[in-house]
């Protein structure tokens, strides 16, 4: 029997599963990270996303050698289920994971190429004390850092659109309205973050409303240990709540810094898995720089 060998057949595609926001396994957002070799045609990448059919599928190809004395420097594109995005904090973040803690890079410092500039991710080794005099760093246990614009808020005529975002949101008490300007969502603020843990969306009238999603958010209650709270729906991206959604605190956060009168803050995303985030807003940069740890789940590779 004569055996073909397919000569131009591509590499099977390495891949992670990876919850970020996350300290353990099943919580936070998860995102597939695939490492790309070989050039592959965008259907394919948009394919590959809806078989995964999680929040963010994202593929990276590196630009500089990983021997190189500069930073190392990837190509880093984002898919959810339908559609390529502009930006998206915890893919970026289960990305820069994948290449810390897998040895991929010798630097402490990332560089990604994207729809929305170069971003930067830095490792932070997690200090933990085991006596009141001994600080001791344990470089397994790290953080990440990430350097993303901000994605400024602006107007939004909410009378035009009154009645479809009430039933949207339930009924839910609305405080205000603006509308992100990179990602062209809706931001909501309700009464409080007991009303955001609490929301019951509608989301086949979620789809109706004039954006490509909605974020609601409130203030944290005051014996929590955080500052605000939020959810993100975007079923017209195929995603009916994204656990944990960075990017939409690209918004979140300069809106609550001039609200709340400060520049650093712990938040939490309510849904079902939640998750937490360290931020810290650099006004006169305009940039947000999220903190937060990230966690393998699965590995694996894409044979076709």
């Amino acid at each position: 029997m004569a055996f073909v060998t397919l000569s131009n057949a591509k590499k099977p595609v390495k891949y992670f599963v990876v919850d970020a926001f996350a300290e353990s396994a099943f919580k936070g957002n998860p995102a597939a990270v695939c490492l790309l070799e070989d050039e592959r045609e965008e259907k394919w990448l948009q394919a590959l996303a809806a078989e995964f059919n999680i929040s963010e599928t994202c593929f990276i190809t590196p630009i500089t050698p990983i021997s190189d004395s500069s930073v190392p420097t990837f190509r880093l594109r984002w898919f959810t289920p339908v559609a390529e995005v502009k930006l998206c904090g915890h893919a970026t973040l289960a990305t820069a994971h994948v290449l810390f803690s897998s040895g991929s890079v010798d630097s402490d410092v990332i560089e990604f190429e994207t729809l929305s500039g170069v971003l930067v991710a830095k490792k932070i080794p997690a200090i933990h004390t085991s006596s009141a005099s001994n600080l001791q760093k344990d470089l397994t246990d790290f953080y990440i850092e990430l350097d993303f614009p901000v994605d400024p808020v602006k107007e939004f005529n909410y009378d035009e659109s009154a009645s479809l975002i009430s039933e949207a949101l339930d009924g839910a008490s609305i405080v205000d309205v603006k509308r992100t300007t990179i990602g062209d969502c809706l931001l909501v603020i309700l009464s409080s973050g007991k009303a955001v843990s609490e929301l019951q969306p509608q989301l086949d009238t979620i789809v109706k409303c004039p954006a490509t999603g909605v974020i609601v958010s409130g203030v944290a209650p005051s014996d929590s240990e955080f500052d605000f709270m939020s959810r993100f729906f975007c079923p017209k991206l195929g995603i009916s709540e994204d656990p944990v959604c960075g990017s939409a605190h690209c918004s979140l956060t300069p809106y609550w810094s001039k609200k709340l009168g400060k520049t650093n803050f712990k938040a939490y995303q309510a849904s079902a898995r939640g998750g937490v985030l360290n931020i810290q807003f650099d006004e006169g940069a305009q940039r947000v720089f999220l903190r937060g740890k990230a966690v393998t789940v699965m590995e694996g590779h894409v044979v076709v």
